[in-house]
């Protein structure tokens, strides 16, 4: 355990800790005929949602920047995969779906399946058209054992991303509905709110920095840091500055707050429930803690999160959330907040950081006025009541 006060390392060596997400989605297709009709629609869509899109109009042809596209697959939150019937007919998609999947194992990239005009058990079985354009694209490129080789990996990623939840065009009145139920679910997923933070955070900053420049930034590792001060010293309101300022470089996130209080008054299994949905954007039913332990580790073991669990004050609250660092992927953050520094001395933490007391200004910025200082009138009196409250914001 490592007690920190204070860190004057830069957090620009945090915010580029790996997997670095440049790309909010990457779109995969093929052929230049669905590139022109379908997905010139889906592109626009997610660009007037303001999601950050990467995605080619040639993606499809031979010669693309195949290098470009692979790295912008492994910078991406998202990989939408649009299956059409032309779709196998390019070597380039294929490769490109290969690092979609291995993405999807390391880091837990999320991946939306898209049947355009296409039958899905075509593409998971590798049937009829699909099947024969895909023989052909194979002994195009490659012969002997490097086709069998080629052939057997292009298989299995076809199968699971096939095997993956998605839309059918089919299910569908035209491309307008399909293109805002796809756009709606990449919003709901990508979840970009910033938590309400009291209007005037005088003092903030100070404190945002500190808390960052603790965190682990080996990108191999799972981090745990602790806030640790007792109750009034704005725990909560650093937790929610720092969740506003990085979350949007993780693939998933859940802050719960007052945790303590939402643990005595919801059954456990509830709380993991709501955890899953956070993160996961789908709706969980679990008959037992155990199973929700087993399955937080089944879904969020490859997944870079940021998790923050506010105002803890046992050890069994985050048994049932957060047991292990082996339930979570390479890059995840966890911020604990609590009053207790006992429990954070039996947790297995990167850093601990103590709240020190707020200067004067501070605590009177924070909750006794709607400005960094009150009225000259008022000087005298006020200082004396803060001096009275120990400085703390919530007292006030």
């Amino acid at each position: 355990m490592e007690f920190a006060s204070s860190s004057s390392s830069s957090s620009s060596s945090f915010l580029k800790s790996e997997p670095h997400f440049i790309y909010d989605v990457v779109i995969n297709f093929g052929g230049e005929d669905i590139g022109r009709r379908f997905l010139s629609h889906l592109h626009y869509a997610l660009l007037q949602a303001q999601v950050k899109t990467f995605t080619s109009e040639e993606n499809g042809q031979e010669g693309t920047k195949l290098e470009e596209h692979m790295r912008a697959i492994a910078a991406s939150k998202i990989a939408i995969i649009v299956f059409s019937k032309t779709y196998a007919e390019s070597i380039c998609c294929l490769i490109e779906l290969e690092e979609i999947i291995e993405c999807l194992k390391t880091f837990g990239q999320i991946v939306l399946p898209v049947f355009y005009e296409i039958d899905p058990l075509d593409v998971r079985d590798q049937t009829n058209d699909f099947g024969k354009a895909l023989g052909q694209t194979a002994n195009k490129s490659y012969s002997g054992e490097q086709l069998e080789h080629a052939l057997s990996r292009w298989s299995r990623a076809l199968a699971i991303a096939s095997g993956i939840t998605g839309w059918d065009l089919r299910n569908f009145r035209h491309d307008a509905e399909f293109v805002e139920v796809i756009v709606n679910r990449v919003q709901t997923l990508l979840d970009y709110k910033d938590l309400f933070i009291t209007q005037f955070p005088v003092g903030l900053e100070f404190h945002v920095e500190k808390v960052i420049g603790c965190i682990e930034n080996h990108s191999t590792k799972v981090c745990m840091i602790g806030i640790w001060e007792m109750v009034g010293s704005g725990k909560t309101t650093i937790a929610k500055a720092i969740y506003n300022r990085i979350y949007h470089l993780f693939i998933g996130k859940s802050f719960i707050e007052n945790h303590r209080e939402v643990w005595d008054h919801t059954w456990p299994l509830h709380l993991q429930e709501q955890f899953l949905y956070d993160v996961l954007k789908s709706k969980f039913r679990l008959q037992t803690t155990w199973m929700g332990r087993i399955m937080i580790e089944n879904e969020l073991c490859r997944k870079k999160l940021l998790i923050v669990l506010d105002d803890v004050n046992e050890i069994g609250q985050l048994q049932n959330l957060c047991g292990s660092h082996h339930w979570f992927g390479r890059g995840t953050v966890i911020i604990i907040t609590t009053r207790d520094v006992d429990l954070l001395n039996r947790l297995k933490l990167n850093y601990v950081y103590r709240m020190s007391d707020m200067k004067e200004n501070e605590s009177l910025g924070c909750h006794g006025f709607s400005e960094a200082k009150p009225r000259k009138d008022l000087n005298e009196l006020v200082r004396n009541v803060v001096v009275y409250c120990g400085g703390l914001p919530l007292a006030l």
